[in-house]
């Protein structure tokens, strides 16, 4: 989810993802209004899951190690065309067949996002982009537990992954 400007016009939704209104990214951030979000896992040939490490400058869980390329939905743009630009935009990566696993909820003390996750394969390379990550890795899902118990993991990605690991995806 990207550091933008807050000019930025980005999507509200009510509790049932229905959408109600567009403003500004700031606004959304400061009255904690309910948005939308894409979240993209990517996995390489041998079943590894890429995580990256968040920038310090995020809105919202800054420095955190993030199990999903994505962000929030702009104005006038689908779950699958903002998944498309944020793979795009934080790792370089076009041209690559997303996969919808599910819808999903979320809600903290400061972000509330309808999300829609998608997979997608690729093995690299990839173009990171400074503003918003810091590193990205394949990781492979045996070890990617014990690395989550050590280290920041966004809550939302958290709560995906558990999701997905569970047979949503």
């Amino acid at each position: 989810m990207a550091a933008a400007a807050p000019q930025e016009c980005v999507v509200i939704v009510d509790e049932n993802n229905v959408e109600i209104a567009a403003v500004s990214r700031q606004i959304m951030r400061d009255q904690r209004l309910i948005h939308r979000a894409s979240y993209v896992l990517v996995f390489n040939r041998a079943g590894e899951l890429l995580v990256q490490q968040r920038t310090m400058t995020k809105d919202i869980y800054p420095g955190y190690y993030d199990i999903a390329a994505g962000g929030v939905v702009l104005a006038g743009e689908s779950y699958e065309e903002c998944a498309e630009r944020e793979l795009a935009e934080e790792l370089g990566v076009r041209d690559v067949a997303l996969r919808s696993c599910f819808d999903h909820y979320y809600a903290d003390d400061g972000n509330r996002a309808w999300g829609r996750v998608f997979r997608c394969s690729h093995d690299g390379p990839f173009t990171l982009q400074k503003e918003e990550v810091i590193g990205a890795e394949f990781v492979p899902m045996e070890r990617l537990e014990e690395r989550i118990r050590r280290l920041p993991f966004t809550p939302d990605g958290l709560r995906i992954l558990r999701r997905f690991l569970g047979g949503g995806g």
